[in-house]
């Protein structure tokens, strides 16, 4: 692990992942870490050299000052990792609330990335019904159960129900293993706070990504699950429509977790944006 500073007050913590080729950097979704991203890159560490880190709040990263969530931070993050590392135009993939961080880290730094693949990105356009102060994940953040007897229990309880029993077994386990403290009494406790998650959350709608994605000048995959209700294909097609170089594609029979559930499927997807064929 690396630590890296970043804005308002933030330690990153940031992971090389070995393979060979170019960098390719991934951003996690809103509540997960970097590591759950290890079973999908270990069928794509032939052709790239990974990255990951944890962003703000998430995983063994720090928290922002007065937890300011704002999500400019969290593309604050990404081009520290990218610094820190001295990676000249990755690649980047990001999941969900990671796939606006890479938008927002491209619109910031016009030109840091060779190409972005985003499953799901939360950006969403005007007239989105989105309630900032009366958000219900935020309000299912709140509810989240953080400590278990052990790290066992935890997993036995996240693979018995949704939404988390559809996550693959090797990225249901990196998300316990790396995701929880050991505490003094025997216990362990999600490293990712309920009352940050459900302030990244309440913060999801406010940024302004949509309204620059113009201003995203190199390849963009769009991608989303054929089940998922989180992002639609109508919702893909709105965000490419004013990116220069944007294409869409939709993964059938997997969710908004995709990259999770199924990260060989996912991984092939990213091959074929990144590589060809």
């Amino acid at each position: 692990m690396r630590r890296i500073p970043s804005s308002a007050g933030v330690e990153v913590a940031a992971y090389d992942l070995g393979g060979d080729g170019p960098p390719l950097l991934f951003a996690h979704a809103t509540g997960f870490h970097g590591h759950v991203w290890t079973p999908l890159f270990a069928s794509l560490d032939d052709a790239f050299h990974g990255y990951t880190f944890d962003e703000r709040g998430h995983g063994d990263s720090t928290s922002p000052e007065g937890r300011n969530f704002d999500w400019h931070g969290f593309a604050d993050d990404v081009l520290a990792v990218i610094d820190a590392f001295a990676l000249e135009r990755p690649f980047a993939v990001g999941h969900s609330g990671g796939g606006a961080a890479v938008l927002l880290a491209e619109i910031a730094r016009p030109g840091t990335f060779r190409a972005l693949y985003c499953f799901e990105p939360i950006v969403f356009p005007p007239g989105a019904v989105l309630p900032h102060d009366d958000n219900p994940l935020s309000a299912g953040a709140l509810r989240r159960r953080e400590v278990f007897g052990s790290k066992e229990e935890a997993y036995a309880n996240f693979s018995a129900k949704p939404p988390l029993s559809a996550l693959h077994p090797d990225a249901l386990r990196a998300y316990v293993d790396w995701g929880f403290d050991s505490q003094a009494q025997g216990t362990v406790r999600l490293k990712c706070h309920r009352e940050d998650e459900a302030e990244v959350y309440r913060m999801a709608p406010v940024h302004d990504a949509f309204d620059h994605l113009g201003e995203v000048r190199c390849p963009v995959t769009l991608a989303c699950g054929g089940t998922s209700d989180t992002i639609t294909p109508a919702v893909l097609a709105v965000q490419a429509e004013p990116m220069p170089s944007a294409r869409t594609e939709v993964l059938d029979g997997l969710g908004h977790f995709a990259p999770l559930e199924d990260p060989p499927a996912v991984a092939a997807s990213i091959r074929r944006a990144f590589l060809g064929g």
